[in-house]
């Protein structure tokens, strides 16, 4: 047997291979998901959910965790550093790749997030530069309050959000729908004009 060029892609391919052998998924961020189908063999799906980054304050962690829950079942990928970063990984880089790379940055504003310093605030300011490049009409930034606060006045200028209280699931409704409404846009965009 010939040594491999790529010993780590060997181990993971065999990583991949006994879970699937256990019927687990295994999920590779922002490429799909390998399973295996009902008739028994192992299929890749790749990733087309909306992918939606959440960025809050750590002290906002458990309701974001409660959004992040509530936008995968219904259908959305989210993305939350809790959730998708790897111990060893560098973070910083982490999070501008899947900032850059989500379909909606999803701010979560709180007491606690609107003058806290630090990594909800460059959160921030890297998703407003991505905005800069998305058509305006296209809805990229969406702003969430998890309780009473103020929204910083450059972005309710701006942009509309949504209140997550004091009924999460009409806040959360009113979110979710916006998404899929403006998938539907950027689908029919997407469609070759009949001619």
């Amino acid at each position: 047997m010939t040594a491999s060029r790529f010993p780590e892609l060997e181990w993971v391919s065999a990583v991949i291979q006994e879970c699937l052998k256990r019927g687990e998924t295994v999920e590779i961020a922002g490429l799909g998901r390998f399973h295996q189908n009902h008739a028994g063999r192992y299929e890749f799906e790749s990733e087309s959910r909306p992918k939606v980054f959440l960025a809050y304050a750590t002290e906002d962690a458990a309701c974001v965790e409660r959004l992040y829950d509530d936008l995968e079942a219904s259908g959305f990928s989210p993305w939350m550093d809790r959730r998708k970063l790897l111990p060893g990984q560098r973070w910083r880089r982490q999070l501008r790749a899947a900032v850059a790379h989500s379909d909606y940055f999803v701010a979560c504003f709180s007491k606690a997030s609107v003058n806290k310093r630090g990594g909800f605030q460059e959160e921030l300011r890297e998703a407003l530069q991505c905005a800069m490049a998305i058509p305006l009409e296209q809805i990229y930034f969406i702003p969430v309050r998890l309780n009473a606060c103020d929204v910083p006045e450059e972005i309710r200028r701006e942009v509309q959000y949504v209140d997550l209280f004091p009924e999460f699931e009409t806040g959360y409704a009113r979110l979710a729908e916006t998404i899929r409404r403006q998938e539907r846009t950027r689908q029919r965009q997407r469609l070759p004009e009949a001619g």
